[in-house]
């Protein structure tokens, strides 16, 4: 969300998939995602100088969620999932799963 967050765990903290989807489609996925594992505390939208990035902030398991959603073409959007904890360390399980999640929910739609 362009927004920044201390992480005590330096090296790779989230994970990103891309999907032949539109955004609105990727958005709706991530937010339902949320909303089922925890709860959405703020969506925005992005305005940058080529195109609409939408963001959701979210708590799961008493962790902080982020995820970002753009397009990275005209027929792909990308999806990246970051978590952290309440003492600003990583939890790559919890951001793999709803990384995993995202997708499923996308084939089954």
């Amino acid at each position: 969300n362009d927004r920044h967050a201390f992480a005590l765990s330096p090296g790779k903290d989230k994970f990103e998939g891309r999907y032949e989807r539109s955004v609105a489609q990727v958005y709706a996925a991530s937010v339902d995602v949320v909303k089922r594992n925890g709860a959405v505390e703020r969506e925005t939208n992005i305005n940058t100088s080529t195109n609409l990035v939408k963001s959701i902030e979210g708590k799961v398991n008493n962790r902080k969620v982020w995820v970002r959603v753009e397009p990275v073409d005209a027929n792909v959007t990308s999806v990246k999932v970051q978590v952290r904890t309440k003492g600003g360390g990583t939890d790559l399980v919890l951001t793999q799963e709803l990384q995993k999640q995202i997708a499923i929910e996308l084939a089954t739609r």
